[in-house]
C-alpha cells in the first residue's frame, strides 16, 4: 500500500494527468498495478516497487500514438565505456531517474482509467487525461529519450554520432562522458568537479536517486580497483542455473562433435532458445564460451537431447 501511494504521489508531483469527464468518442486505456522486488547484486531485496502501467496493447496506431522508436545503449557500448574509463584512470558513477517515463511529454490526446483501488469517491466514472507519458504506453520510451536528450544538448553536451545514447561534454582539457540506458545513467569524467556539476544539473531538472560508484548494471557486477576494472556475472549465472533447474557441475568434453542428430529425441525448442539467448548475454563477461554457444545455436530450429545436454 505504501509503495502504491508513493507511486501516485510521484504522479501528483510530476503533474502527469488531470481528472476529466469520460469522453464520448475516444477510447480509454485500462490501467493495472505491477509489483516487483528490487534487488542488489547479492540478491538481497532493497526495495518494494509498485508501478502503475497503462495497458498499451489497446492503443491504436495513428490515434493513440505515432512514433515509438527510442535508442538504447548496447552492452558492448557499456563494456567499451568501462575499458575507456579504466584506460583514462577515472571512476564511473551511476544514477537513476525516479519514474523516468513520467517526465516525457506526449503530443497525442490519451485517456486512461482511474487506478484500481484508488478511484475518486466523488467522480467514480471520470477518467484521467494524460499530460505526460505513462509506463506501458507505446510512445513512453521515445517521449522520455526526447526529453532527456534535449535537456543534455541544451546543457552543452554533444551526442555521439554512432551511439546516440552517449553524450560528451568537454571543458578545457577535461571530458565528461554520459551513457544512457533508459532511466539508468552511467557517467564519469577526467575531473571530479565535472561529475559533481553534472549531478547537481540532473537533480535540478529531474527527481534522481544517486547510487554512487558503478558496481552493478544490467546483470554485470563491476569492481573498479587501482589494478584495473573487473567484471563478472556471478549473480546472473546463479539465477540462470536456478531458472533452468541445472544442478550439473561437470564440464563438457572439448573433443565432442555436434551434428543434426536426426534420429535423436526432440526437446522443447522454446526452452532451448531461451538457454541460447541467456548464454549469449553471458558472453559479455565470458568471451571464452562464445564459440561453444554459437555452435549450439545452429540447432535451434529442431533441437535434440544431445544438443540440450551440450548446452547444459
Amino acid at each position: 500500500m505504501i509503495a502504491m501511494q508513493e507511486e501516485l504521489n510521484q504522479f501528483e508531483r510530476s503533474e502527469v494527468w488531470e481528472l476529466v469527464p469520460r469522453p464520448q468518442n475516444q477510447s480509454v486505456i485500462g490501467t493495472r498495478w505491477v509489483f516487483r522486488n528490487k534487488m542488489d547484486e547479492n540478491g538481497i531485496i532493497i526495495r518494494n516497487k509498485a508501478r502503475l502501467v497503462a495497458q498499451g496493447f489497446n492503443q491504436e496506431e495513428g490515434i493513440d500514438y505515432d512514433e515509438t522508436f527510442a535508442p538504447v545503449a548496447r552492452l558492448e557500448a557499456i563494456r567499451m565505456l568501462l575499458a575507456f574509463a579504466c584506460f583514462k584512470d577515472f571512476v564511473l558513477y551511476q544514477m537513476d531517474v525516479k519514474s523516468a517515463f513520467l517526465n516525457g511529454f506526449i503530443n497525442e490526446e490519451v485517456y486512461v482509467e482511474q487506478p484500481p483501488g484508488f478511484q475518486s469517491f466523488n467522480f467514480p466514472n471520470h477518467v484521467f487525461r494524460l499530460k505526460k507519458a505513462l509506463y506501458g504506453l507505446k510512445q513512453a520510451p521515445r517521449a522520455w529519450y526526447e526529453r532527456l536528450s534535449k535537456f543534455l544538448l541544451k546543457k552543452g553536451f554533444k551526442m555521439g554520432k554512432i551511439d546516440t545514447t552517449l553524450f560528451i561534454k568537454t571543458k578545457d582539457n577535461d571530458m565528461l562522458l554520459v551513457q544512457i540506458y533508459v532511466d539508468d545513467i552511467i557517467f564519469g569524467a577526467t575531473n571530479v568537479s565535472l561529475c559533481e556539476e553534472f549531478s547537481k544539473c540532473m537533480h535540478s531538472e529531474f527527481e534522481m536517486s544517486m547510487m554512487g560508484e558503478l558496481n552493478f548494471f544490467l546483470g554485470l557486477q563491476i569492481k573498479q580497483l587501482k589494478e584495473g576494472t573487473f567484471i563478472n556475472q556471478a549473480k546472473y549465472i546463479r539465477d540462470l542455473l536456478k531458472r533452468f533447474n541445472i544442478t550439473m557441475k561437470t564440464p563438457m568434453s572439448s573433443s565432442i562433435k555436434l551434428d543434426m542428430d536426426e534420429k535423436g529425441k526432440p526437446v522443447n525448442s522454446t526452452m532451448y532458445r531461451g538457454m541460447i539467448g541467456s548464454l549469449l548475454y553471458l558472453t559479455a563477461s565470458r568471451p571464452d564460451i562464445m564459440y561453444s554457444v554459437c555452435l549450439c545455436a545452429r540447432f535451434q530450429s529442431c533441437p535434440k537431447e544431445s544438443h540440450l545436454s551440450a548446452v547444459k
